[in-house]
């Protein structure tokens, strides 16, 4: 049976053996969280602990993507991305052999779980470098979107996946799944056959990293897009979810019409990533902005207090935007930055969202309490409306073109 012409990137052996992996490893990533929390609440009965140990896996993310960036641009991205799976594998093993033998210690968790932040930090840049070198210039949109998709999927499945085996198992079982699908990736990107990976010049870690910041800020479309979605827009994201489930249990129905509204927003970008394997804009990051900026309408139904199904279905447009906007962007950066730079550049990219993540989360709360939930969420619907507008107006964004003609 012929393959639709969309889903001709899945043709390419080595893209087939690197979307395998990585869909599996992504279903692995959707269930830490779930058992990770469950597995200190059930060592500590600790909510602080908690924190700890989240915070332990998410800060070595941020302090190692630049490095991460760097080593991907002069090593073969494919070695350091197995070493980062292997390491995850090491750890993530290690911490459900101590859980399921009743043997687990706070402090062991926390370093066994910086271990994995630090990795998973190398792993993203040397990903968005080595896409582009299993699919040529004209499969590489079809081929983030499926990768898009992966990731969509992952977040719904496993999560599920992840409730089953703790409530069945125990927590340390559903962690050595998730280590498992390590295995599963690294076994994966052994399989390929690359090109040969040509050195560059030897020089100072600082020297590529400078050089790595000078590819990203000569480029304004680059750092204009990744300051107003990566950094400022990271602050605004959270609204939805810091706010959300106290909106939930008190109008609309309680956790599981919360669950429903965020699978909603997983099926959305599972949507979005369908629709952008068909649709190649002549403008892309003009697509890509637009597309950002349908996150205002799941804020604006959340804090109009809608009901769930509308809040729901507002959920799925914005699922969609983001999936939409990503694809576009992770594109055009793969085609439009020279590829001895674009892992750093992509890191810097990856730096700016990981960073203020966090603060957006930090600040969502106090805010709300400042000035109430509606207004904050208001605030950031308008932030994503207005700004995906000014960014597909700007000129460095509009000059951006794909006028090559559809395979």
């Amino acid at each position: 049976m012929r393959l639709p012409a969309a889903l001709a990137v899945l043709r390419v052996r080595e893209f087939r053996l690197l979307f395998a992996g990585q869909a599996v490893s992504l279903v692995g990533d959707g269930m830490l969280l779930v058992a990770l929390s469950f597995a200190v609440l059930d060592l500590t009965g600790s909510v602080s602990d908690l924190g700890f140990v989240l915070a332990a896996y998410r800060a070595p993310t941020v302090a190692a993507v630049l490095v991460g960036g760097v080593v991907a641009d002069r090593l073969p991205r494919r070695a350091v991305m197995v070493a980062a799976d292997l390491i995850r594998l090491a750890a993530l093993s290690a911490s459900a052999s101590l859980l399921i033998a009743g043997e687990a210690r706070l402090w062991e968790l926390l370093i066994l779980l910086a271990l994995v932040g630090a990795a998973t930090g190398f792993f993203y840049p040397a990903s968005t470098g080595l896409l582009p070198l299993t699919v040529g210039p004209d499969l590489l949109q079809p081929a983030n979107a499926l990768r898009g998709m992966s990731q969509a999927a992952g977040t719904i499945i496993g999560p599920a996946l992840a409730g089953v085996l703790v409530a069945s198992v125990g927590p340390g079982w559903a962690i050595a799944t998730d280590a498992t699908s390590f295995g599963v990736s690294a076994g994966s990107l052994a399989l390929l056959r690359l090109p040969l990976h040509v050195p560059p010049l030897p020089q100072s870690f600082l020297r590529d990293l400078r050089d790595g910041w000078v590819e990203f800020r000569s480029r304004t479309w680059v750092w204009v897009s990744v300051l107003v979605a990566g950094v400022l827009g990271n602050v605004f994201t959270p609204a939805f979810v810091v706010l959300g489930p106290t909106i939930a249990k008190h109008h609309l129905g309680g956790a599981s019409v919360w669950a429903a509204i965020l699978s909603a927003q997983g099926a959305g970008a599972v949507f979005g990533g369908l629709l952008v394997l068909h649709r190649r804009p002549k403008r892309p990051l003009v697509g890509s902005s637009l597309a950002w900026g349908l996150l205002a309408a799941p804020n604006i139904l959340l804090a109009l207090v809608a009901p769930p199904a509308a809040i729901a279905a507002g959920a799925f447009v914005g699922g969609c935007g983001l999936a939409i906007g990503q694809s576009l962007w992770d594109t055009t950066l793969q085609r439009r930055i020279p590829e001895r730079s674009l892992s750093r550049v992509s890191a810097y990219d990856m730096f700016g969202s990981l960073a203020f993540n966090p603060v957006g989360f930090a600040v969502m709360g106090p805010i709300a309490l400042a000035i109430g939930s509606r207004a904050t969420l208001l605030t950031a619907a308008v932030w994503f409306a207005g700004s995906s507008l000014a960014l597909a107006g700007l000129p460095s964004i509009r000059a951006i073109r794909d006028d090559r003609k559809p395979a």
